[in-house]
């Protein structure tokens, strides 16, 4: 083979060689191989659970979570939790604060303060517990009491948000 004819052929099989390393990269990474673990105090949602994607709401902004994403932590705002299923289905869940911790082996655990399937929340009962949040707020006499109120406030405020957005 003439030293013009492999020169020209290099390029063309770099290509090739390359695209068949991404492909077997795709088809090593399971991506419904994520152990995800989320619980609150009062229950256990998922317990080392195999999930395709979590998507949450941190307090430096939402993102999705998928396998060997690069271990992090965060501290959870008040929103939705969607956990997209192996298979997939999709769960959504409200969640009041907590943490989130993604580790180097693909697992995640969310622990979160309160956290209630989005179809069990109640609009009415949120518009009742922020007319009170905003209440205590405006007549607290201390720093602390103005920070409780005013965190029940926003927690309740994107309670309603979400009961009335699904």
């Amino acid at each position: 083979m003439s030293l013009l004819r492999t020169t020209l052929l290099l390029p063309r099989i770099a290509r090739n060689v390359a695209r068949l390393a991404a492909v077997q990269q795709q088809q090593s990474r399971n991506y419904a191989d994520m152990s995800f673990t989320f619980a609150s105090p009062a229950e256990i949602f998922y317990n080392s659970a195999n999930v395709a994607q979590v998507d949450v709401p941190s307090m430096t902004g939402s993102f999705g979570i998928l396998p060997q994403h690069v271990p992090a932590l965060a501290v959870l705002k008040p929103g939705v939790v969607t956990v997209f299923e192996g298979d997939g289905a999709s769960k959504k869940f409200f969640v009041s604060s907590g943490s989130i911790t993604i580790n180097d082996d693909s697992s995640v655990q969310i622990l979160a303060e309160e956290a209630v399937p989005v179809e069990h929340l109640d609009s009415q009962a949120a518009r009742e517990g922020l007319s009170l949040a905003q209440q205590e707020a405006a007549s607290a006499s201390t720093e602390q009491a103005k920070a409780e109120a005013q965190i029940a406030v926003e927690c309740f405020e994107e309670v309603i948000k979400v009961a009335e957005g699904r």
